[in-house]
């Protein structure tokens, strides 16, 4: 599905923005990455270029890039540890709160194209 059938374009603009703090002031590790879905975190920047590239450009994205991109977003966003975190608004130039609450659009409307890849209780696996 390209980006264009499944947000608006404020929501694109700020995933791209995300996947952009990824290769700036946020503070990923390999185990981390791999956790996201990357094989490392040299290949989480890598896919950041291509995933924004495909933001931009209105190109189709797998549902395991979607899953991709919406968990890098989050985690970026969120994670002081890791992301950027407390300097989300300072990097960015983007509110917290409207952030979050296109964040939260961003969550309902990928729902069922990332439904795959959430991740399991210790009971289903």
């Amino acid at each position: 599905m390209t980006p264009g059938d499944l947000l608006a374009s404020d929501e694109i603009a700020l995933l791209d923005r995300a996947l952009l703090e990824w290769g700036g002031p946020a503070r990923c590790s390999d185990e981390l990455a791999v956790g996201m879905g990357f094989a490392s975190l040299d290949d989480l920047v890598t896919q950041c270029e291509r995933l924004r590239a495909a933001l931009r450009t209105g190109s189709p994205l797998a549902p395991v890039d979607w899953a991709r991109v919406l968990i890098a977003a989050e985690i970026v966003f969120v994670s002081d540890l890791a992301g950027t975190g407390f300097e989300w608004p300072t990097t960015t130039g983007l509110d917290d709160v409207v952030t979050l609450r296109t964040l939260r659009g961003i969550q309902r409307k990928l729902g069922k194209v990332v439904r795959a890849y959430y991740g399991k209780r210790p009971s289903e696996a």
